[in-house]
Parts: structure tokens; C-alpha cells; sequence
């Protein structure tokens, strides 16, 4: 069994909508036998992929998502900026860039973020007079900023198959992740003027100031552990259990989670959990029967080849990462390239803490491109419109997210320069 067979049998698999996990596992697993190769290496290799200490902040950053899901965090902070903002023409879309952006700072997932946010968002947005393709898109794009903003689970997947710095990579995502939010709301700016049935929402001092109370306590979650990293305080595992412990009390307090409440959070985070690490394991697989063909050696041969130009070698990987993400889980992206790329970029003089910025930035436009996109589905599956509608709505906002992948890939610094200060 060739190469070309055993990425041809996952591609056959994937368009079938065998999950990820399995599309790259049977391939594998046939080409060991057919190839009669002993399963104990390989499989050694893929249990011992998931036993990396980094990763154990998944389950936990998991975990913080979840409960500040359950926990009506997202309901607080929309209440607070629909109360700042809702009078501004075209306000719920504003507000909608402005809700994820902080919701990003504790879910580290678009999916949890476009599931939770599209309920609380997109209704309000129709009994205004906005469209629904306007409010898909919006809540879409922006639920993008998830994973890009520090906590994000895609940078600790990145960090743990470069053995790079977490705190780094996290300190590099932020300034690119504001970047994205200035951009959607440039966008938002530009349709909202093609919508004259939008009705503004009106302005109350008291209900501004009842709302900002209700969000003083959330808004210090980011404080905890962002500043527990970045300041040396927490190892991102350690403050993952921090920010989650930090949520559970914040429910209770609210009376919003109940004991009872605890089985469902558990299960759901344990079920992502699972599904992330299988993701892991099979991808680390495919990337052992991929060195053992070489395939790294003659891609990295092909690309020095080509250009030694560092601003090039990231393009290539900004296309590399658009054309994978439409048809790739990112998790699997990441554990499957980045062994591949980073000998490349450590060659060509390319900091590997902007190669995982880049990475990420690329990778995630995937998550709102069919046929993969997470996200297309789950707002699909939320507000029960076709897909079609979904990726229809979210076109004009993918442009300004192109944009801030170009702007880090020509202006390094605006990626490198925070962890630089904070000697990261």
C-alpha cells in the first residue's frame, strides 16, 4: 500500500463523513498490515501522544468553557454590551463582536462559543429588523475569535507538538485576536447601512449600570488566568484548574448551576475531551507513516527549493492551513503539519511562536468554510437554516479575517512584540 493509496482511502473516508478520528486510524492501521509491519512501535507511538503534560490543559480549559456555558456567563455579558451599545445604528452586531470577544477569554472554542451565543444572540437581532443571514454571519465570524484569544485550546495543541512556550503563544494570540474583533466590526459598519429596517435599541442609565454589576465578577475570570500565566503565577494546566473552580463558584453564587447540574458538565466535557485526544492519536499515527516515508524530508526539500524567504515559507503556510482547514479537523491539522513545518520554519530563521500564531489565525477561517465547518453546522443545526444560508451570511466577514493573517505574516511584530515585553 502506497502513500497515495493511504491519503487517498482518508480522503474517500472524510468526504463519507467518517469522523476524523476514524478516517485516519483504518488507513493507518491497514497500511501497518498490509505492509506487515509490527503494531507494537506505531501504537505505541499513538498512546504516547496523548501523554504529553501540556495537553493536560484540555480537559481542564475544556472544562472552564463549559461552565461558563451552563453558567449564563454569555447572558450577563450580551445584557452589558446590548445596554452599552444597543443604541448605536447597527448596535446587536457590535454587541455580538463584543459578547464573543469576551466570552473568548474563557471558552477557547468557536464551537462552544457559536452554540451558546447564536441562541442569545440571533433572536434579538431578527425582532430588530436585522436579517438572518446578517446575524449568522456576525455570530460566526466572531465566534472565531475563540480559539485565537488566549485561553485557546488549538494554541495549547500547538504548543505541546512544538515544545514551545504555552504563556508565549498565548501572550502572541492576543493583539491579532483584537485585530479580528476591529475588523468585524469594520464589516458590521459597512452592512448595516444596507439594512434601513434595523430599530435601535434604547438607551437606560439604570439598566447600564444593573447590567455592568452583574458582569464585574465574570470579567475577572480572564484577570485570573491570563495574569496568573502571563505573570508567572500558573502553568496554563494549573490555571485552567483555577479559572474552572473560579466558574463553579460564580454558578453557584448565581444560583444559575445547581449540584444536580455537575453529571451534565462532566459529561460533556469528558465526551469533547475524548473526541480532541482521539483526534491526537490517530493524526500522531499518520504522522509516524508519514516519516517513515519520508514525506517530511521531500516536502521540506520541495519548499527550500521554491524560496528561502521567510514572509514567503509563512504565505505558503497561510494557504497550506486555508486549503486543510476546509477539508481537515484543526486539531488534526496541527498535530499532523506542524512536526512537518517546524524543521522547515526553525531552517528558514521563522520565530515557531509566529508559525503557531499564523497556524491558528489560518486555520480557524476553515471552521466557516464548508465541508468541514464546525461552526457552519452548528449554527445550522441552532437556528435550522440550511448550511448554504450559514456560509452565505458569514462571506463578507471572512474577508477581514484574511486580512489579519496577512497583516501578521508581513508585520511579525504585531504577533511577537507582547511576549517580547513580558519576556516570554
Amino acid at each position: 500500500m502506497t502513500v497515495l493509496a493511504l491519503l487517498l482511502g482518508i480522503v474517500v473516508l472524510m468526504l463519507l463523513r467518517v469522523p476524523v478520528a476514524f478516517a485516519f486510524l483504518g488507513p493507518g492501521l491497514v497500511y501497518l498490515v498490509l505492509d506487515g509491519q509490527s503494531l507494537g512501535l506505531p501504537m505505541r507511538l499513538v498512546a504516547n501522544a496523548t501523554g504529553n503534560f501540556v495537553l493536560l490543559a484540555v480537559p481542564l480549559f475544556v472544562l472552564l468553557g463549559v461552565v461558563a456555558n451552563h453558567a449564563g456567563i454569555a447572558d450577563r455579558l450580551f445584557d452589558f454590551a446590548l445596554a452599552l451599545f444597543g443604541r448605536v445604528r447597527g448596535g446587536l452586531g457590535y454587541v455580538s463582536v463584543g459578547v464573543s470577544l469576551g466570552f473568548s477569554w474563557m471558552s477557547g472554542s468557536a464551537v462552544a462559543d457559536a452554540a451558546a451565543l447564536s441562541k442569545v444572540e440571533i433572536p434579538p437581532m431578527l425582532r430588530h429588523g436585522y436579517s438572518r443571514r446578517f446575524g449568522l454571519g456576525v455570530v460566526g465570524a466572531s465566534a472565531l475569535i475563540a480559539p485565537v484569544m488566549p485561553p485557546s485550546i488549538p494554541a495549547v495543541i500547538f504548543a505541546g507538538q512544538a515544545s514551545v512556550s504555552t504563556g508565549a503563544l498565548f501572550a502572541a494570540s492576543v493583539v491579532p485576536a483584537l485585530l479580528m474583533a476591529a475588523g468585524l466590526c469594520v464589516v458590521v459598519f459597512v452592512l448595516v447601512r444596507r439594512q434601513p429596517g434595523i430599530e435601535h435599541v434604547g438607551f437606560s442609565r439604570a439598566r447600564l449600570m444593573t447590567t455592568s454589576r452583574r458582569v464585574v465578577l465574570p470579567i475577572l475570570a480572564p484577570v485570573i488566568i491570563l495574569g496568573g500565566i502571563l505573570g508567572g503565577l500558573f502553568t496554563p494546566t494549573e490555571a485552567a484548574a483555577v479559572g474552572a473552580a473560579y466558574m463553579l463558584l460564580l454558578g453557584f453564587g448565581y444560583r444559575t448551576l445547581k449540584v444536580r447540574d455537575l453529571p451534565r458538565i462532566l459529561v460533556e466535557t469528558v465526551t469533547t475531551t475524548a473526541a480532541i485526544m482521539l483526534i491526537v492519536a490517530s493524526a500522531a499515527l499518520l504522522g509516524y507513516l508519514l516519516a517513515k516515508e519520508r514525506v517530511p524530508q521531500a516536502l521540506a526539500e520541495t519548499v527550500l527549493g521554491f524560496t528561502a524567504e521567510p514572509t514567503v515559507f509563512l504565505l505558503l503556510v497561510v494557504l497550506l492551513m486555508l486549503v486543510l482547514g476546509t477539508v481537515v479537523d484543526a486539531t488534526a491539522t496541527l498535530v499532523l503539519v506542524v512536526p512537518i513545518l517546524m524543521p522547515i520554519a526553525l531552517q528558514l530563521g521563522v520565530d515557531p511562536v509566529l508559525l503557531g500564531v499564523v497556524m491558528i489565525l489560518s486555520l480557524m477561517i476553515g471552521l466557516l468554510t464548508p465541508p468541514v465547518g464546525t461552526v457552519l453546522y452548528v449554527l445550522s443545526s441552532t437556528q435550522r437554516v440550511p448550511i448554504g444560508e450559514v456560509f452565505r451570511g458569514a462571506l463578507p466577514f471572512i474577508v477581514p479575517l484574511l486580512v489579519v493573517c496577512l497583516v501578521v505574516v508581513f508585520l511579525p511584530g504585531v504577533a511577537t512584540w507582547l511576549p517580547t515585553r513580558l519576556g516570554l
